[in-house]
Parts: structure tokens; C-alpha cells; sequence
């Protein structure tokens, strides 16, 4: 991965969590910033094609006790 360097304004609070973060856990600050800017860039992604998001019919509405209860017993299964 090539690096660019840049030069960004952020607060003056933030940076210094940044700092005490980065001392505590033995990682660069920089580690930090390149992180949370590849995770805004991910935030900024748009997909052009429609999502292939199966849809279910179970023959009529379902209830939040139908809900509760499935989740309930496979969370039983579980364990």
C-alpha cells in the first residue's frame, strides 16, 4: 500500500486521546489516523447495482412474540 502524506486540522481534545491511546497501547499515532481515515473513506463507498438480498414469505405477517420466541429457542439450541 502506498503512502501519502497529508495534513489534516482536528481537535485539540481528540488529539490528545490520540496521543494518551497510542503511548498506552504501543502504536503509532499515525496507525491511528490512517485507520480511522480508511474507515471514513469505507463510510463513503456507494454501490451501483442492487443488493441480491433474498426475501422469505412465511404466508402472512409475523408477530414480535413469533420473533422473540424463535430467537429464544435457537439461542437454546445453542447451548
Amino acid at each position: 500500500m502506498a503512502l501519502k502524506k497529508t495534513t489534516v486540522m482536528v481537535d485539540e481534545e481528540d488529539l490528545a486521546l490520540i496521543k494518551e491511546a497510542a503511548a498506552r497501547e504501543g502504536r503509532s499515532e499515525s496507525e491511528y489516523f490512517r485507520e480511522a481515515f480508511h474507515l471514513a473513506a469505507l463510510r463513503t463507498r456507494r454501490w451501483g447495482d442492487d443488493w441480491d438480498i433474498p426475501s422469505m414469505d412465511f404466508g402472512g405477517p409475523v408477530s414480535a412474540e413469533e420473533i422473540d420466541r424463535a430467537v429464544s429457542d435457537g439461542v437454546a439450541d445453542t447451548e
